[in-house]
């Protein structure tokens, strides 16, 4: 295994690996991390609005009773 990849590192350079691959495929897992992050908090916000608002009406309606 060790000469298998001795001699692909000798085949490409360095920077290739690195600015070519690596480089890359780092920024988009970082893209997609920061897009899933927002989609999430934008959820939560939408439920957390859904609670506050049906705790309020519960609120509400329960003052009118009385």
């Amino acid at each position: 295994m060790h000469v298998v990849l001795a001699d692909f590192l000798q085949e490409l350079p360095g920077l290739f690996l690195f600015f070519g691959i690596f480089l890359p495929v780092a920024l988009l897992l970082f893209l997609l991390i920061a897009y899933f992050r927002i989609k999430m908090m934008e959820e939560a916000n939408k439920e957390l609005s859904h609670i506050r608002d049906h705790q309020y009406t519960n609120t509400v309606l329960s003052q009118r009773i009385k």
